[in-house]
Order: C-alpha cells, then sequence, then structure tokens
C-alpha cells in the first residue's frame, strides 16, 4: 500500500497592499485560479499569504508564487496567461528562462502597465527582432505579433535608433471597393488600419500618437504606398501578411534600406485571398527559411494573452481543421 503523502503549509509575507491586491486579483480570482492548478488552499490574511495542502502540490504552489513574483510585488495584476505559462515553465524544468521574463520589460502603457513579453515564446520573439533585420513572425490572433513588434518600434524610436515607424497592412478585405466607400483616400483606409492605430494609443496615447503620425516620425499606410519607396532608418511591420500576394511581399520585402529592419507578422489559417492566390507569406517562409540575418517566429494558441476564451477558440478550430 503506498503511504499517504503528508500535508504542510506555508507562509508568505507580501511586501505591501498594491502587491497583495495584485496577486489576488478581483474577488480573489487569482487566488481561486491558483488554488484550482495546484490543488493547494490558499488563504490572504492582510499581508500574508497562507498555502496549505500535500507536500508536492505545496511545492509546486510556492514555485509558482515565486515565479510570478516580478508580476505582483510590481503591483501589477496577474493574469491567467502569467499563471499558466509559469505553471508551463515548472512542469518543463525551465523555471530560470520563464524567471527571467519579468527583467524584460520594453515600456510602460499609458495605464501604467509594464509592458514585456507574457511567454517564452514571446520572449524569444521579442530577441529575435533585436538580433534581426527581418523577422517573420506567424501565429493566431492574440499571440501578440503586432503589439510587441509595436512596442519594440516605439522604444528603438524613444532611443533615437530609428527615426521613424512604418505600420502597413494590406487592405484585402476592401478590394477595388474603395471607390464607392465615402471621404479621401486615408478615410477610406483608415478601417482596415484601426487596429494599428489601437496598438499605438495603447503604448502613447491618442495625442501623442496624433502628434508623431502629424510630422511624419510614425506613418500607417496601406502595403500599395509602400511600392517605388527605400525606407531607411526605419522600423517597419507588416501586419496581416497572409493577405499579401507573391508579388506584393516580395516588394515589401525589397523597400528595406539601411539602418532599418523590418518584422513581418500574419496568421497563415486566416488568409483571406481569392481562391487559388498564393499567400505571399507562405512562400516567403520557405524561401527565405535559413537565410542568415532572417529569423521566422512561431507563437502558437499557448501565447494567446487576450481572454482566455480567445485560446479555446483558436484551439477548436484547429482541432476541427485536423478532423476534416
Amino acid at each position: 500500500m503506498a503511504e499517504a503523502e503528508s500535508s504542510g503549509k506555508f507562509f508568505i509575507d507580501l511586501p505591501d497592499s498594491d502587491s497583495a491586491i495584485a496577486l489576488a486579483g478581483a474577488g480573489q480570482s487569482t487566488l481561486h485560479r491558483l488554488e484550482s492548478l495546484t490543488g493547494v488552499s490558499i488563504v490572504l490574511r492582510g499581508l500574508q499569504l497562507e498555502i496549505s495542502g500535500r507536500q508536492s502540490q505545496l511545492e509546486r504552489a510556492v514555485a509558482l508564487v515565486e515565479l510570478i513574483r516580478p508580476v505582483w510585488q510590481e503591483g501589477q495584476i496577474v493574469s491567467p496567461v502569467d499563471l499558466t505559462a509559469a505553471l508551463t515553465s515548472i512542469d518543463t524544468g525551465r523555471q530560470a528562462d520563464h524567471a527571467s521574463l519579468g527583467e524584460k520589460i520594453l515600456a510602460r502603457s499609458q495605464r501604467g502597465q509594464l509592458l514585456r513579453p507574457r511567454t517564452l515564446r514571446q520572449k524569444t520573439y521579442v530577441e529575435e527582432m533585436e538580433s534581426n533585420d527581418l523577422t517573420f513572425s506567424l501565429g493566431p490572433a492574440g499571440t501578440g505579433k503586432t503589439f510587441l513588434a509595436t512596442l519594440l518600434a516605439v522604444r528603438m524610436l524613444t532611443e533615437k535608433k530609428i527615426d521613424k515607424i512604418i505600420l502597413t497592412r494590406p487592405a484585402v478585405e476592401a478590394g477595388e471597393r474603395l471607390g464607392f466607400l465615402p471621404g479621401d483616400l486615408q478615410q477610406k483606409v483608415d478601417p482596415y488600419l484601426r487596429p494599428l492605430y489601437d496598438s499605438l494609443h495603447a503604448l502613447l496615447g491618442l495625442e501623442k500618437t496624433s502628434i508623431l503620425l502629424e510630422k511624419g516620425i510614425i506613418e500607417v499606410a496601406p502595403l500599395a504606398y509602400m511600392r517605388g519607396r527605400t525606407l531607411e532608418d526605419a522600423f517597419v511591420i507588416l501586419d496581416e501578411a497572409q493577405n499579401t500576394t507573391s508579388a506584393q511581399m516580395r516588394m515589401a520585402l525589397t523597400r528595406l534600406g539601411e539602418k532599418s529592419r523590418m518584422v513581418v507578422t500574419g496568421d497563415i489559417t486566416q488568409i483571406d485571398l481569392p481562391s487559388g492566390v498564393t499567400s505571399g507569406l507562405v512562400e516567403a517562409i520557405k524561401v527565405l527559411k535559413g537565410v542568415k540575418g532572417i529569423s521566422i517566429c512561431k507563437l502558437t494558441s499557448a501565447d494567446i494573452v487576450r481572454h482566455q476564451l480567445v485560446q479555446r477558440v483558436v484551439d477548436a478550430y484547429a482541432r476541427k481543421e485536423k478532423s476534416s
């Protein structure tokens, strides 16, 4: 007969009320999730966390709380993604790698949130962007492909490592119907560029974004606007690249000028091109694989940092596609 595992308790002192609130979550939702993930019982008394359970559960729970310490200790809300990513790192023996996530702060949002990679693959993605002039990022919606690229671009602009940020995407949804839409050309294409503006507003605020756009320091434009240009001293982000044709992708990649870098993002499961038209992104990652100075990063549903339901939706559709 197997010997019953002994139970025990462990106490963690929290530095201040902000960290306690951040760790507990709204209605102690984060603590409840911690209990669900590890099987322990957790009680927060003032600035002391009491964790009780079987020894193996206890060790795992304490390791999890300590691994996410850089988040809650700064008064930053602990998200479900933070918990699951940290737990995966513990279960795979990558605690040391995960601990370095806390040191990879890229910026602070307009709401005061510290912005950093949330998963190990996101951290790798940021490091690849920092060290390569051309980076491809593939993954489902919500994995931070565009946001992290924009975040790094803004940081490099602030540090004066580049003179300009160029955000572009193919407006394939508009097709040839732009002429029938109201307003001037910019007003016609703006709805298709809205996700890029949203990222800028989250990082810089509406007023500062507007000023930088007016000065031409930040440019948000359809991919067609890039033809014939040489993009120098710039950080170029080509978003939704799965909707480029082969010719458009080749045109975009050959725009890169001196002291510039480019990040190409896309989700090859969400191609909106007409049937029979090859995606420029799909072709490019095959043609350019192994070329020096080019990195290809792949994010998965485990890297989704939006609402936790998004991960379930992505996984459900992936299962459907495999079975069909």
